[in-house]
């Protein structure tokens, strides 16, 4: 049983973000915590022109809000939302609070992924605690 369990939560549809949930409950111990964890990706300046002003922003405190509510149904779970790249922004949050699991869910990969590899791939290489992949 885990003491401190990081779940990043990505509100895609291909990713099972539940089952990463309910994974992370039943490997938590009696007295443990969840982390929830969003990253949001920058979005470069060009593409900004296009959205509507205070769209990031309001985007922002929509996932802010959501993941609170989800952190809220866990027991002693908690709500984090960063800005960065997803796999380098997951393994520094995880490199300073100290988890000692992180469940993450997964698409299938596909051949993009066997060039560029995915963020789950990626935490999984360089994470320095144990990493649960929930597909």
């Amino acid at each position: 049983m885990y003491k401190h369990v990081l779940v990043p939560v990505s509100f895609d549809d291909e990713r099972d973000s539940a089952g990463a949930l309910a994974v992370a409950k039943r490997l938590l111990a009696e007295d443990g915590r969840i982390s929830l964890l969003h990253v949001v990706e920058e979005v470069p300046n060009y593409a900004m022109t296009y959205l509507p002003e205070g769209y990031r922003d309001q985007a922002k405190e929509a996932v802010r809000k959501e993941l609170s509510d989800i952190a809220a149904s866990l027991p002693n779970a908690s709500s984090h939302v960063v800005d960065g790249h997803s796999s380098r922004t997951i393994l520094d949050w995880a490199e300073k609070h100290e988890p000692d699991c992180i469940v993450i869910a997964s698409h299938r990969p596909g051949m993009q992924d066997m060039l560029l590899g995915s963020t789950a791939a990626k935490v999984v290489r360089h994470a320095t605690c144990s990493v649960h992949v929930i597909r």
